[in-house]
């Protein structure tokens, strides 16, 4: 059974930092784009980054953009979100997603057909 962990959330300071990952298992992860998403309360679920299988493409929202990384180690089967100078607006549940890869629409969340359960990041101002 596919199946996507992620890890790594929690509570931080405005200007802190966090790094989620999200543990892959029952697919073929390296030929997988992988992307993370966010979904603030009374909000829509909204992009924040992906990487391509080989981790040589990796859009970002403009919002995130400069502070936020993604990678990811094939060898691990895992994808991460190292998040730096973070502020009270990047609270929201964050989703690990996974698709067969692709060259287009990686903002497009309906795209995704594996996701996470979510992992809680709060900044507190």
């Amino acid at each position: 059974q596919v199946q996507l962990v992620e890890s790594g959330g929690g509570l931080v300071q405005a200007g802190g930092s966090l790094r989620l990952s999200c543990a892959a298992s029952g697919r073929a992860f390296s030929t997988s784009d992988m992307g993370w998403f966010r979904q603030a309360p009374g909000k829509e679920r909204e992009f924040v980054a992906a990487i391509s299988p080989g981790g040589g493409f990796k859009p970002y929202a403009d919002s995130v953009k400069g502070r936020f990384t993604i990678s990811r180690d094939n060898t691990k089967n895992t994808a991460y979100l190292q998040m730096n100078s973070l502020e009270p607006e990047d609270t929201a549940v964050y989703y690990c997603a996974a698709r067969n890869g692709r060259r287009v629409l990686f903002t497009n969340p309906n795209t995704y057909d594996t996701w996470g359960q979510g992992a809680q990041v709060t900044i507190s101002s």
